[in-house]
């Protein structure tokens, strides 16, 4: 297992494909390629054996550029990162984030791809998979991608938690195409690892990301909510884009293995903390509660590190991290 570290020193483990299993995919492509290369040709061939020297030649180039170069690159976008041999192999690629590639992702791996694999016959990219640590060719690094196995034990330690179900759904018509890729990564990183950090830092980091998804989207932080509430409800709200656009999970089982958070009953939150006393729910009825002074100061709703004052608990049992 190998680990990416962000800025804010948060680990996300990762399993990058080997290069034996690598070499056995990209081995597999190239005999189907190949094959479809040969029969093309042959059929060129036959089709243009009218034509001058320089024609057929034209025609060799160009059902060269368009088998070898143009059908690896499509599919792999199709199929977001599986190829033939990647599926059989059980491996994907996927961006540094994670989420699905695109066409420019594998636009760049299928260029460079060309002197890598066809040029060298797969010495370049050998020799790159073996001095990178995550065992990337240059087509990887150049792309921002990684090709990590799709095959593993599902665990629970890297699952994104749900937002507190008032949130749910709540940033629907937000645009959030104008966030990066990194702080996505470092959101993602820091909601499934928000309860093993220290607090103070912790809710820095909080505030910091909510403050930048914020000024990118327009999306307000609610008052009187933890930043990591906020923080969750635009992560599922762009997971949830993310699988109606590729049809998949981005972010559950897949590019790195993780689980995704088991479901939640009504009313509740995987942020929620064990509390000794049940809460009331909105329809039972509740004690009226001990008249406030009228000189006594009224509460600020700017919300305040878990540290300095109690958590207050509202109805759905949501508590910041601690």
């Amino acid at each position: 297992m190998s680990e990416l570290v962000t800025g804010e020193a948060v680990a996300l483990e990762v399993r990058p494909a080997k290069l034996p299993s690598r070499a056995l995919a990209t081995t597999l492509d190239l005999i189907v390629y190949m094959v479809l290369y040969v029969g093309v040709i042959i059929g060129l061939a036959a089709a243009t054996s009218s034509l001058d020297e320089a024609a057929q030649t034209a025609l060799a180039i160009a059902s060269f550029l368009l088998v070898l170069v143009g059908v690896p690159i499509a599919v792999e976008t199709l199929s977001h990162g599986r190829s033939l041999g990647k599926l059989a192999c059980g491996l994907r690629v996927v961006r540094d984030d994670g989420g699905p590639i695109r066409f420019r992702h594998a636009l760049v791996r299928g260029a460079l791809g060309v002197v890598e694999l066809l040029m060298t016959f797969g010495v370049v990219a050998t020799i790159a998979s073996l001095v990178s640590e995550r065992g990337r060719r240059l087509g990887d690094v150049f792309a921002g991608t990684l090709v990590v196995r799709e095959r593993v034990p599902v665990g629970w330690a890297g699952a994104v938690p749900p937002p507190p179900p008032w949130l749910a759904g709540r940033y629907a018509e937000v645009d959030l195409s104008a966030v990066p890729d990194g702080t996505w990564l470092g959101v993602r990183q820091y909601l499934t690892r928000m309860h093993q950090l220290d607090q103070q830092v912790g809710w820095g980091m909080a505030q910091r990301y909510a403050a930048e998804i914020s000024a990118l989207t327009g999306a307000l932080v609610p008052q009187g909510e933890h930043p990591a509430a906020f923080l969750a409800a635009v992560v599922q709200e762009r997971q949830t884009r993310e699988q109606h656009a590729y049809g998949q999970r981005a972010y559950g089982k897949g590019a790195y293995g993780q689980g995704v958070a088991s479901p939640q009953a009504p009313g509740t939150s995987a942020f929620a903390a064990p509390s000794p006393h049940p809460l009331p729910s909105p329809a039972s009825p509740v004690a009226s509660a001990p008249a406030v002074p009228s000189d006594s100061p009224a509460p600020s709703s700017t919300p305040v590190p878990p540290s300095d004052v109690p958590v207050k608990r509202s109805a759905g049992g949501f508590a910041p991290p601690a």
